[in-house]
């Protein structure tokens, strides 16, 4: 440094100037005394000014891609919409029901993974207990056609392929149809042979001996037993008539002298005998021997029930309330018979052993007092201890069989005088459990019981007198078959809930009767069966009924539409199936319905009820305890009918979907979130909208409505798209009148499914989600 210049302007401020030069020799040399000597740092690549600005814009881009990636991710899955189906219901399935069917609810009746239906018959008085299988079907019965006025059905492989066969005698036309059974749990087209007059019993054997099956057909009004001659199943119409007694009502067969030849015994009601006949081989038969048995004598069983190794005889007598017990003789010939008394008007019979100890005993049918009677065998052939269990209304056959998986034989019968058959079911010591009916065609008249269906369980199938059919109906193994189960009811009801409310495991019923100011309730017990009703009067009229825990406290409660008095009643349960006094509360003009939800977010159930007469839905907000606050009212379309509640647009905001069904339109109210509800939004449907559903129907995430129009006999079903709007309709026809429908998922795949009912042609339609 040299020094250029200074200045000192001020006695304490100096300035120097100073100059940096290059000296002209060394005046230091490195390294001096103290010095340290540090290496010239390299500069990293990344520091270096060419490569500073790419890589700043690279880390930029990369930061704007993940504040992107975070903002997409954080929206609600739900919102993702799939690949949409546009057709979840191509086909439907359509099942019988009682008269009227006017409501309908969905659970496990049996406490199984099956889901069941449970179906308001009005007219009847009944509800129908519909069993779910496991794919999702709901087997009523298979009907197959019969001759005019059938009365007797036989069952038997009589063409030796392995599958049971079914032969009918109708008792107007003069003829026998015979079915052959398929593999598939079907029957072919019925054959019919002409016979003599008034058909009205059958057995099948190797009457010939040569390992065909024949016929032996019992002619009532010619006094004749005709053989007809099998060929694999074939029969020949030139048959052999044979005199019997008069008025002959029923035919066993066996081989009675044990000479290998079949021998037949036929029940006269006309003289009140039993002719027996033995077989000389070839179709031919020896001279009838005549026993006599008691009055009107109309069926009969063939077993060795004192165990001496010969076949004895059992009849029934109709006429004088007895049984004719008739015990075999090493030659054919029987003993005079031992008389027992049993209950009024027996017609049918069957032998098992019902109490486990070796020794075949009885259950007849009692027709006139509707009951079984059991009679208990003592191993001598001697029978005591007569044993009664109600059934239906005049019991006209019974078979046993293992209708359940005890390993008990228990019985089924036919019940002519209310249309229905049921099981009871066998609990080990030779005593039955409470029954369970199922419902036939009319005026059923007999029935046999085999494995129809190759599945190791016996089925029941049926003859119904009215109708000119009968009914296949196929058995669970478990003491159930797969048929409506009806219970009847002591008055007319409208609406119906499913609940537990006497807390015991099992799905009971709550039905309102708006004609005697009443609610019912129909405890349930295992296997879909009920027990008595039970009444509660709630001195107003209700049409119209839910069900929730309204105060919190783990017990079901029940709220009741009272469209006569323009209010809804709180029913408070306790737990055991009894209710509170009932507490009402203020609605709309005429209200209809009422759902039960949270529409402020507060985890307290509030009120949305339709008000058909006033044209708004009131909404009742909840304090916790089981009281609401006043109702505050929100508009919506003409006559609103049924209002429903969901998350339509995915805000966890409960939402309003009400059937207008005086404008043919549906409203839409979303929530708010503090149980005010934005103004309606409308939609266009069917000729008078009556119930509606909500429930993403296409599996696309999205929300979808389903809307039941009665007049235009259709149902909507509206496919939501992300923006909650309901832009594209699909039209499925209906039967006349649909009525209440529920959305489900009975085979559980995930997907849900719809039973819709038509009050009109007492029908129950499935149809089956098939979205991928």
């Amino acid at each position: 440094m040299i020094v250029v210049s200074q200045l000192t302007p001020a006695p304490d401020l100096y300035i120097i100037h100073l100059k940096q030069v290059i000296p002209e020799e060394t005046l230091l040399e490195l390294p001096f005394e103290g010095a340290q000597l540090y290496p010239k740092k390299k500069r990293s690549w990344y520091q270096k000014k060419r490569f500073i600005i790419p890589l700043c814009l690279c880390m930029l881009l990369c930061i704007g891609a993940i504040i992107i990636g975070t903002i997409i991710g954080v929206q609600k899955p739900n919102q993702i919409s799939k690949q949409r189906c546009n057709q979840p219901y191509p086909l439907h399935e359509a099942y019988n029901t009682g008269k009227a069917p006017l409501a309908i609810v969905a659970g496990s009746f049996t406490n199984s993974s099956k889901i069941d239906l449970a179906v308001l018959n009005s007219k009847n008085q009944s509800v129908d207990i519909l069993l779910g299988s496991k794919v999702n079907t709901y087997e009523t019965e298979t009907i197959y056609a019969a001759g005019s006025a059938p009365n007797f059905v036989y069952n038997k492989d009589i063409n030796g392929d392995g599958n049971m066969d079914v032969v009918i005698t109708n008792q107007n036309d003069a003829s026998i149809s015979v079915l052959f059974g398929n593999a598939d749990e079907t029957f072919q087209s019925s054959i019919d042979y002409v016979v003599g007059n008034y058909p009205i019993s059958v057995t099948s054997d190797d009457f010939t001996g040569d390992s065909k099956m024949n016929l032996l057909v019992v002619n009532y009004d010619d006094n004749t037993v005709i053989l007809m001659f099998g060929d694999n199943g074939q029969f020949s119409t030139n048959f052999n008539a044979m005199a019997v007694g008069l008025k002959p009502t029923y035919i066993v067969s066996g081989d009675f002298n044990q000479d290998g030849h079949i021998d037949w015994a036929v029940t006269n009601s006309g003289d009140n005998t039993v002719g027996v006949a033995l077989g000389l081989g070839f179709g031919f038969f020896g001279k009838q021997h005549i026993y006599s048995v008691g009055s009107n004598p109309v069926a009969m069983t063939c077993q060795d029930f004192n165990s001496d190794g010969q076949l004895d005889l059992i009849v029934v007598n109709y006429g004088n309330n007895s049984i004719s017990v008739l015990f075999g003789n090493t030659d054919g010939t029987f003993q005079s018979q031992m008389a027992y008394d049993v209950g009024i008007s027996p017609n049918s019979i069957v032998a098992a052993d019902f109490n486990n100890d070796t020794w075949l005993d009885l259950a007849l049918t009692l027709s006139n007092e509707s009951s079984v009677g059991v009679l208990f065998n003592d191993g001598n052939g001697v029978f005591q201890g007569l044993v009664k269990y109600t059934v239906g209304s005049s019991p006209s056959s019974v078979k046993a069989n293992y209708y359940s998986k005890s390993g008990h034989i228990d019985l089924v019968v036919v019940n002519s005088g209310e249309n229905t058959w049921c099981i009871l079911s066998n609990l080990g010591n030779g005593t039955f459990q409470s029954n369970i009916f199922y419902v036939t065609g009319m005026n059923p008249v007999s029935l046999v019981s085999a494995d129809f269906n190759n599945d190791g369980l016996p089925d029941v199938f049926e003859i119904n007198h009215a109708d000119n059919n009968g009914y296949l109906m196929l058995c669970n193994g478990d003491g159930t078959c797969r048929a409506r189960i009806p219970h009847r009811l002591q008055m007319e009801a409208t609406w119906m809930a499913a609940g537990d409310f006497n807390t015991d495991g099992m799905l009971d019923l709550a039905l309102t009767n708006p004609n005697n100011e009443s609610i019912t309730l129909i405890f349930g017990n295992e296997h879909a069966t009920f027990q008595s009703d039970i009444t509660y009067n709630i001195s107003f009229s209700s049409n119209f009924l839910a069900t929730h825990d309204l105060n919190n406290d783990k017990k079901l409660d029940l709220v009741v539409v009272n469209n006569k008095n323009n209010s809804v009643s709180v029913l408070l349960g306790n737990g055991d199936g009894t209710f509170q006094k009932a507490r009402a509360f203020k609605t709309g003009s005429r209200p209809t319905s009422v759902v039960v939800d949270d529409f402020n977010n507060d985890n307290k159930p509030d009120l949305a009820v339709s008000n058909l007469g006033a044209g708004n839905i009131s909404i009742l907000i909840g304090y916790g305890n089981g009281t609401f606050r006043s109702q505050r009212m929100f508009g919506c379309g003409a006559n609103p009918y049924f209002v429903i509640s969901n998350d339509l647009n995915h805000d966890n905001i409960r939402d309003l979907v009400v059937a207008n069904e005086g404008e043919n339109t549906i409203s839409i109210l979303f929530g708010s979130g503090n149980a005010t509800f934005q103004a309606q939004i409308k939609y266009s449907v069917g000729r008078k909208p009556t119930y509606v559903l909500s429930g993403d129907f296409n599996n696309d995430n999205n929300m979808d409505i389903a809307v039941v129009n009665q007049l235009s006999n259709d149902m909507f079903l509206m496919l939501g798209d992300e923006n909650a709007k309901f832009l594209e309709q699909i039209q499925y026809a209906t039967d006349n009148t649909p009525g209440p429908a529920v959305a489900y998922d009975p085979n559980q795949d995930g997907k849900l499914d719809i039973a819709l009912l038509s009050e009109v042609s007492n029908k129950l339609d499935v149809l089956i989600n098939q979205c991928e």
